[in-house]
């Protein structure tokens, strides 16, 4: 793989890591969102990745090289069943004053929303060190 090549594989992986990102911080927001446009809770979403080919359009001039990079082939939305609790004076409360919560652990979103942060700046230093070594490769054949 040329490293034009890399440069386009690690950012389909930022790409599809802003993508889950997102959506763990929207799961978050919502944690506590007892009424949607759909009706009932809110539903947790997240992403579902696939590899996909990836090619640079400078790699190609000189090689007919492709990398396997990341893309984000679905967003699912979580199926369980709400959490209930009981809250009378809840305006969303049913005739037993029971509220329809989301089944979304915060705690459990963060961790994840920590390890996409995480992979994230994984592919930037990967790009970094591309980027370095194509100007040294640029400063070895001036020499």
């Amino acid at each position: 793989m040329s490293l034009f090549g890399s440069i386009e594989v690690s950012a389909s992986g930022m790409a599809a890591e802003r993508t889950r990102a997102e959506l763990l911080v929207q799961n978050i927001a919502n944690s506590e969102t007892t009424r949607t446009p759909e009706g009932g809770p809110y539903r947790r979403q997240d992403v579902v990745f696939t590899s996909e080919e990836q090619s640079s359009p400078f790699s190609a001039v000189f090689q007919n090289e492709v990398g396997t990079g990341v893309a984000v082939s679905d967003v699912v939305t979580d199926t369980r069943d709400p959490i209930k609790r009981y809250m009378p004076g809840h305006p969303d409360a049913d005739a037993n004053g029971y509220v329809a919560f989301p089944n979304i652990s915060p705690a459990e979103d963060m961790v994840d929303l920590l390890n996409s942060q995480r992979s994230y700046a994984a592919n930037v230093a990967a790009i970094s060190s591309v980027k370095d070594m194509i100007s040294r490769s640029i400063d070895i054949m001036r020499s």
